[in-house]
């Protein structure tokens, strides 16, 4: 079985139903529910999604969206040994990314899905948007 790592904007674009995205999340995650696929998300995308959420709703909803979000994912801590790789690496110009990427590859995360294919463009893990990756799949 597959296992994804879903970057932040895939899980804003489900739990926002950002209009454009909104339909691609809905199906990677509704495969995810099926037990079709694993789909593992940093601990850094909760805290990230949890301060937009909380942009677009009150605090309380925003937490009531992400406690029925989790039970779709995998958790992947964050550690002294995925932020010293991520610090290291001059191929991520953007922390966060750095971040998302060495927790795939210290959990043997088999496709990175983003929208934002440019900022992994180093990756050796095979990355996708979850367009392309429904259409291999």
């Amino acid at each position: 079985m597959s296992r994804l790592l879903i970057d932040t904007n895939i899980v804003i674009d489900l739990l926002s139903k950002r209009e454009k995205f909104y339909d691609e999340a809905a199906n990677l995650f509704s495969r995810a529910d099926k037990k079709e696929l694993v789909l593992a998300i940093s601990s850094l995308t909760f805290a990230n999604t949890n301060y937009i959420l909380s942009k677009l709703k009150t605090a309380k909803e925003a937490r009531e969206i992400l406690r029925k979000f989790k039970v779709l994912v995998e958790v992947l801590s964050l550690d002294d040994k995925i932020t010293e790789l991520a610090l290291g690496d001059d191929n991520f110009l953007d922390f966060e990314d750095g971040l998302q990427y060495y927790s795939a590859l210290e959990n043997q995360i088999d496709v990175i899905i983003t929208r934002n294919k440019k900022d992994f463009k180093n990756s050796k893990i095979p990355v996708l948007s979850a367009k392309e990756f429904l259409a291999r799949s």
